[in-house]
């Protein structure tokens, strides 16, 4: 995709609820200006109303600068998008997406917030002018919670995820890209794994944390997509880390607990699991045994996931 020589700097989100009022909230709060669509009034007027609430109880920071947030009606959504760099549609439509590379300027990036579908998903079956330039940006709960994946298909121009990962920086966000196509991005995969019968809480992260609960079907389930997202290169441990205890606000992520118990320790109850469960997949074993053939079981070796430094000869 050819990027404009005139770098365009506001976005719209397309889509005032309860997600777009606080998207709205986080990509205008660098000082870029955020074109807010929706085709009912009364809740363009309630997210600006939102919006202004978050602006009067947020941190002061040095430099702060509040962008403008610009409420329209659908049938103005090209008027919106003459400056817009990034637009992303919050509604799983197919309809609005054709709509979209139809109306946006060539260089400016489409994007999804689905949570569940992965954009080759959401393009299928359409025939779209500017596939390259479309791509998925999913985020949580923001401002609260400000990481945000994002995930191409294989025909998007990497200088788009390129550029979606450089400027939601600048908007407050901390990216991650999800490098291969992955059902549930990087987060999702794990924290809506069939395998996981009740909704992961903090609560049940911190009983893991304790290192008490290791072997439960909770923690295994978590592990186990943990380990198959770094083994297909959806992410390295370190991002799954990182936007673990990013969303869920805990102090270890799933590899760091994993180098604490032992990767021998954990191979030996995966081989139990599967075992018992013949439909429990290979992957995370075969990721598990590259690293123990090395000698790298974890904390107590020196290396694992991560290194870790040796004193009085012992780790």
């Amino acid at each position: 995709m050819q990027l404009s020589a005139n770098p365009r700097t506001s976005v719209v989100l397309i889509g005032a609820g309860t997600q777009g009022r606080r998207l709205a909230y986080m990509w205008s709060s660098r000082g870029n200006d955020v074109h807010l669509v929706d085709g009912q009034p009364a809740q363009l007027q309630a997210s600006l109303d939102a919006i202004e609430a978050f602006r009067s109880t947020a941190s002061p920071r040095d430099g702060a600068k509040w962008g403008k947030v610009i409420v329209h009606p659908p049938e103005e959504l090209e008027d919106a998008l003459e400056t817009a760099w990034l637009v992303l549609e919050l509604p799983l439509k197919q309809k609005v997406l054709s709509n979209l590379d139809s109306l946006a300027p060539e260089d400016v990036i489409i994007a999804s917030n689905s949570s569940s579908y992965s954009c080759s998903e959401i393009i299928e079956g359409l025939t779209l002018s500017h596939e390259d330039r479309v791509l998925s940006v999913h985020s949580y709960w923001p401002p609260e919670t400000c990481e945000l994946e994002v995930m191409g298909h294989k025909m998007t121009d990497s200088s788009c995820i390129d550029l979606v990962m450089r400027r939601s920086k600048d908007h407050g966000f901390s990216p991650f890209e999800v490098k291969t196509q992955s059902m549930g991005y990087i987060y999702n995969r794990y924290a809506k794994s069939p395998n996981v019968i009740v909704e992961i809480s903090l609560g049940m992260y911190r009983l893991i944390n304790e290192y008490l609960f290791y072997e439960s079907r909770i923690w295994a389930a978590i592990k186990r997509e943990a380990l198959l997202a770094a083994a297909e290169g959806v992410a390295a441990p370190e991002e799954i880390d990182s936007i673990f205890k990013g969303v869920l606000k805990t102090p270890k992520g799933p590899f760091e607990l994993m180098d604490v118990v032992g990767l021998d320790v954990v191979l030996d109850i995966e081989k139990h699991y599967a075992q018992a469960r013949p439909d429990i997949p290979d992957e995370p074993r075969l990721f598990l045994e590259k690293f123990i053939k090395k000698g790298e079981l974890g904390v107590k070796s020196g290396r694992g996931f991560y290194s870790y430094a040796k004193t009085n000869g012992s780790t």
